[in-house]
């Protein structure tokens, strides 16, 4: 599958969830968790950058409320309309984030919840990769996923048609620290979503930091 043929399906199938996608995953206590942990180690005004940003909730809304400067990313034009009308405290742009120009060290931090997934394994590495290099030293990246050893595998997600592709969570780990990211703190479960179609479904959390390599560390 081309790239092109690859970026409308994914914009295609976020566009048809809408809002139902927030309400399935709205009762995520991890990923709610995750975000008051990434909090705690925020500096005051922190600029985040959100990739895959949905509809805004949790994340840019949890981290803009917080009072920091949040910038997110998402394929979806109907994503992207539905999170600047429910969270104008934050800036939307709708993009594919292999796309986007990322200033090194532009970010305090990072947050990448289950946007990867429709990526091969060479591009989810090569994006993990840029979004380090636009962290300040020391930034924090929180990378969430779906930690199954899977590639382009066709499926069906909350009715749509998908291609999933992902890493074991060692394999994912590994990926991390290639890219120059210290794995601080994981999380592990089993998530359903709320959705009638939905089944349970292995969720990891990775908090990870950048290497100050400058320092030697």
């Amino acid at each position: 599958m081309t790239d092109e043929q690859q970026r409308p399906r994914a914009a295609a199938v976020f566009d048809a969830l809408g809002a139902d996608y927030e309400k399935a995953f709205a009762g995520s206590a991890a990923h709610r968790r995750s975000l008051e942990r990434l909090l705690g180690r925020l500096a005051p005004g922190s600029r985040v950058l959100d990739v895959g940003s949905g509809t805004g909730r949790p994340t840019a809304e949890t981290l803009a409320a917080a009072g920091h400067r949040v910038v997110g990313v998402d394929v979806s034009p109907v994503m992207v309309d539905l999170a600047a009308r429910q969270v104008p405290a934050a800036s939307f742009r709708c993009a594919d984030i292999r796309d986007v120009p990322l200033e090194d060290g532009s970010f305090d931090a990072v947050c990448v919840y289950f946007s990867l997934l429709q990526l091969d394994r060479r591009e989810q590495a090569d994006v993990v990769g840029r979004l380090v290099r636009a962290l300040a030293p020391g930034g924090h990246l929180v990378l969430a996923t779906v930690p199954l050893d899977v590639e382009g595998v066709d499926a069906v997600f909350m009715g749509q048609p998908v291609r999933v592709t992902s890493f074991a969570a060692p394999d994912l780990v590994a990926v991390a620290e290639a890219a120059g990211l210290e794995v601080v703190e994981r999380e592990e479960l089993l998530f359903t979503p709320a959705h009638p179609e939905a089944v349970p479904e292995p969720h990891l959390f990775l908090h990870c930091r950048r290497r100050d390599t400058s320092a030697g560390a």
